[in-house]
């Protein structure tokens, strides 16, 4: 599902300093208590676990959590969710006020900016954390500067998906997607939206969040942050993704500028891809299965394109579709950690959420919910596992303020698609605005 846009970058460095500042005046009033108390004087301990998420989401999760109380009678934990437009306000402020969820559900975006300030465990250090049966670049994806500040929830790759029905109902083959190039993309997109005959188009637009400028920098030697929290991806390589955006428009595989200006801020059962109006799209492989209920009709997951026309160098890599993080001020860390790890390792908890996070990290429950994924899901599972010899290490966490990048992306590609401003200015402009963010 596309998010709505968080708060921005600067308010939350501002509520996250705050927050730094209540700690250390927390810390000295007690004389430096680490956080990490066991329970009560009764030996109860109640856990607040907050999560963003739909309906499915949660009743799922409150499974989870059912099912860890009736074998942990002594934990009480008490749910806080809501939908990603209020999540990210909802943490700010409580972290600010040295109020934060003991166990945090946290997106990539923000991982970097709550750590850098403070805010979240180093997991390495958290007792009761078994990662042993975690690939190490599912691991990886929540790691920097020597931490591991969120463990990954399920396994996630940016993706092409693509509609069968309609590439039937075109007459167009689905491609060879280990070998195609974005010569090739650009290509038969523009043969299907020929013979939509004005039904739909072959493809949505890249440059409507930031991950297909990421994989076209990583195609390229670059990447769009660095391990140090920088900007890694240069004007020359904005400008070329812009200008190859522009050669998909003039051979009309994308839709209009109006079109695709509406379809960012569409809801997910609303969006192009939902409605049969554009054949394939640009998605993270977790949103296979809500996108397939949403059409109607099992998509079909494909391999980014490439420069060279190899899905070994096409800059792919796992993403952590969401991580599991623990406030740095807990009270219960310990407990925290071993709620964690029941839901990242407990055969239990992996039986009641299945792929609903994305797929399982942890090779064993993998192997454990396979065989009862949803038609969707087992296809998004076997995706990701096909591609496991083809990927690169995963890409940079974005550091404190790039949160925001995806907000200016989609500014800047609206205003390249619409002729209001050309790749180079465009590319400039992205450069210095996200640099902004980052200072």
């Amino acid at each position: 599902m596309r998010p709505l846009i968080p708060p921005t970058g600067r308010r939350l460095r501002a509520l996250a300093a705050v927050a730094i500042a209540t700690t250390l005046l927390a810390a000295s009033a007690c004389g430096g208590d680490s956080g990490g108390n066991s329970g009560s004087a009764d030996g109860k301990v109640t856990l607040r676990f907050t999560w963003w998420g739909g309906d499915t989401r949660t009743k799922l999760t409150q499974q989870a959590i059912d099912a860890y109380q009736k074998d942990h009678p002594n934990v009480t934990i008490k749910g806080e969710f809501g939908d990603w437009s209020g999540y990210w306000d909802k943490l700010a402020t409580t972290v600010a006020a040295n109020d934060a969820p003991d166990i945090i559900q946290m997106d990539e975006k923000y991982l970097r900016e709550y750590a850098d300030r403070g805010a979240l465990l180093d997991l390495k250090k958290a007792d009761g954390l078994d990662t042993s049966k975690f690939e190490p670049d599912t691991l990886s994806a929540g790691e920097f500067d020597g931490g591991l500040y969120g463990l990954n929830a399920g396994i996630n790759s940016f993706a092409i998906v693509a509609n069968p029905t309609v590439f039937k109902a075109a007459g167009v083959a689905l491609p060879d997607d280990t070998t195609w190039t974005w010569d090739d993309y650009t290509r038969i997109a523009a043969e299907l939206t020929t013979k939509l005959a004005g039904k739909g188009w072959g493809s949505g637009a890249p440059g409507t969040n930031e991950a297909a400028l990421n994989l076209w920098a990583r195609q390229h030697g670059e990447s769009l942050w660095t391990k140090d929290g920088k900007l890694g991806v240069s004007a020359g390589q904005v400008t070329a993704f812009y200008q190859n955006l522009l050669k998909m428009k003039d051979a009309k595989a994308i839709p209009s500028a109006e079109f695709i200006s509406q379809d960012i801020n569409a809801s997910l059962d609303q969006s192009a891809m939902a409605t049969g109006k554009t054949a394939m799209s640009f998605v993270w492989s977790n949103q296979l299965n809500a996108l397939s209920k949403a059409a109607g009709t099992q998509l079909k997951l494909l391999r980014i394109p490439s420069v060279e026309g190899k899905s070994s160098a096409n800059g792919s890599y796992y993403k952590g579709s969401m991580f599991w993080s623990i406030s740095s001020r807990s009270k219960h860390q310990k407990e925290a950690a071993e709620f964690v790890n029941y839901l990242s390792n407990s055969t239990t908890a992996g039986n009641i959420l299945l792929a609903e996070r994305g797929v399982p990290p942890n090779t064993e429950i993998r192997a454990e919910v396979q065989p009862k994924l949803q038609p969707a899901d087992a296809a998004s599972a076997k995706f990701i596992q096909d591609i496991g010899k083809e990927l690169g290490e995963p890409s940079p966490a974005p550091p404190v303020g790039g949160g925001q990048v995806e907000k200016i992306i989609q500014r800047y590609t609206t205003e390249v698609l619409f002729g209001r401003q050309a790749p180079d200015k465009a590319a400039q402009g992205f450069i210095d605005e996200v640099n902004g963010e980052l200072k």
